[in-house]
């Protein structure tokens, strides 16, 4: 009795640090779940459990119609940038090119088919470049750093060639020489001097190609119509003769690259286009202090979630002895965050560029159309991450992540099949099919196939010089359209179809368990339904008890 007595007080310590271990323990747990709780919840559960306003969804409806909006306005202004350059392209093509039509030939202008016709062709370009600014239409002038006209032959080096005795002696080095007309020099002695040299007697048995290089400088007068301010632009022109193939017909091809450059020095008198630069100006800034709002809240849920992950693993740890699985991390990982994330960060470059080519410092149309029109995108595929709170809608989100591993796998396999097609049409087909030339349309022309566009004309438009090679492209063909249109494409639709099955099984029997859930399950949060009489915002209506189960999808 006295030994009982004597470890009674320590057995009481005991009992009672463990009562308190214990106590410290599901007070943990129940914050921890609270807080688990509160974070998968939508924007309109949060603000009925404590009254949190939906900072963010708030600022994202913002952020579409302003992101929308400079996208438009950017949009308008692109396209009076692209139509100057395809009309000076297609005005360059009537004044240099010699009986041009108006429509090109396949992938090249034109073409000549005799000696004279190729002389005349360049003389007359020559003479054109003399006269650009008495008989252009346009804002056009000759660019006057040490520009000028350039042309350059590149032949075979001396030999001789007799097709009637089937005889060929010829170097297959090539030679270039160039010669330089600069626009001051076309109306003096010394251009006829040029015009009437040795370098003009072509030799077309050994003629490689003829090029004739320009640059001209124009000024886009339309954008004062918009209420902009002009653009300078720089052409850099060039004419290529090709007698490559040497086949008595010159193809003539005609390449403009166009840069726009700032204006050195304008002055534009008119109060309006000031004041309509400034305004927008003050637009674009205010889209970039939302978004960057809006990268800040996103960043900081991000970095919250992170940290609750890490609570949720070390407590699991610590309460079951094991690890946390992967699905089970990756439901505090919100994707929808990282696309806003990266949305943000390309408008808000997007958005600088766009403000520098406003005020004429920066001429990076391309870089810009490219940041807002995918981040505008972006922004776009967002909304479907409020969609997909409400069970209805949230079908497809849902379907399409179930689908999309067995989706990638099952192309990988139909690629390897698609590409063995894709070569084995180009080098078989190719001399035979226009379509088949090159192995980028032959991959075109087959992705069009399998969406059933432009069938008979594939089939029509192959030449019958070839018996063999006429039949091979026929069973070619049809094995094709067979294989891709009634067995791959209705397996890649029966994928997506199985996928939507099971998700429509999940929503009505319930979705599979994981430890988060299993961890939830339990937890009332009856804290955190309160009955609102009313709500400021019209979207936070009471969800349906058969919506809590998808919660956790993200």
């Amino acid at each position: 009795m006295e030994i009982s007595l004597k470890y009674l007080p320590g057995g009481r310590a005991a009992a009672s640090g463990n009562m308190m271990a214990q106590s410290d323990l599901d007070l943990k747990e129940t914050a921890l779940k609270e807080d688990l709780k509160f974070y998968f919840m939508n924007p309109c559960e949060k603000y009925r459990a404590r009254r949190q306003i939906p900072w963010k969804l708030a600022l994202q409806i913002l952020k579409i119609l302003m992101v929308t909006t400079q996208l438009i306005f950017f949009g308008l202004s692109n396209q009076l940038v692209v139509s100057f350059k395809e009309e000076n392209t297609i005005a360059f093509k009537h004044l240099f090119l010699k009986g041009y039509s108006g429509v090109d030939e396949d992938d090249y202008s034109c073409s000549i088919y005799t000696q004279q016709d190729a002389y005349d062709s360049i003389f007359y370009v020559i003479n054109q470049y003399k006269q650009l600014k008495n008989i252009s239409l346009g804002t056009l002038g000759y660019e006057h750093e040490g520009s000028g006209l350039k042309i350059c032959k590149q032949q075979y080096k001396k030999g001789t060639m007799l097709p009637s005795n089937d005889t060929l002696n010829i170097d297959v080095s090539t030679e270039t020489e160039c010669i330089f007309f600069k626009p001051q020099e076309l109306a003096g002695k010394k251009a006829d001097l040029k015009l009437n040299s040795s370098f003009f007697n072509l030799e077309f048995y050994r003629l490689i190609h003829v090029e004739i290089s320009f640059k001209l400088k124009g000024i886009a007068l339309q954008t004062i119509h918009a209420r902009e301010l002009p653009d300078c632009y720089a052409f850099h022109n060039t004419i290529t003769f090709n007698n490559r193939a040497h086949s008595g017909k010159i193809k003539i091809y005609f390449d403009s690259d166009t840069d726009i450059q700032e204006c050195k020095d304008w002055h534009i008198f008119g109060s309006v286009l000031q004041k309509n630069t400034q305004y927008i100006l003050v637009f674009d800034g205010f889209v970039i202090l939302s978004c960057l709002a809006s990268l800040i809240l996103c960043t900081r849920s991000i970095v919250l979630a992170l940290r609750l992950q890490k609570r949720f693993v070390n407590y699991f740890l610590e309460k079951y002895k094991r690890h946390v699985c992967h699905a089970d991390r990756l439901e505090f990982i919100n994707g929808w965050y990282v696309l806003v994330i990266i949305s943000d960060v390309m408008t808000i470059i997007g958005s600088i560029l766009k403000m520098e080519i406003k005020a004429k410092n920066l001429t990076s149309y391309d870089v810009c159309s490219i940041l807002l029109g995918t981040s505008t995108l972006f922004v776009w595929v967002g909304v479907i991450r409020y969609l997909g709170y409400f069970q209805t809608y949230n079908v497809l989100i849902l379907t399409m992540q179930a689908s999309l591993p067995k989706v990638l796998r099952f192309c990988c396999c139909a690629g390897m099949i698609y590409l063995g097609y894709t070569f084995c049409g180009w080098i078989v087909l190719g001399p035979y099919h226009e379509k088949f030339e090159d192995l980028n349309t032959v991959a075109e022309c087959l992705f069009s196939l399998v969406n059933g566009d432009d069938m008979f004309a594939t089939f029509a438009q192959i030449q019958q010089k070839s018996t063999l090679v006429w039949v091979f492209s026929r069973l070619y063909l049809y094995s094709f359209i067979s294989l891709f249109i009634y067995m791959i494409l209705s397996l890649f639709i029966a994928l997506i179809t199985d996928s939507y099955d099971t998700i429509k099984k999940y929503q009505q029997s319930g979705f599979p368990v994981t430890d988060l859930h299993e961890f939830l399950k339990d937890h009332s949060s009856v804290g955190y339904r309160k009955e609102q009489t009313s709500m400021p915002f019209i979207c936070c209506c009471r969800r349906q008890q058969s919506d809590d189960n998808l919660i956790l999808i993200n």
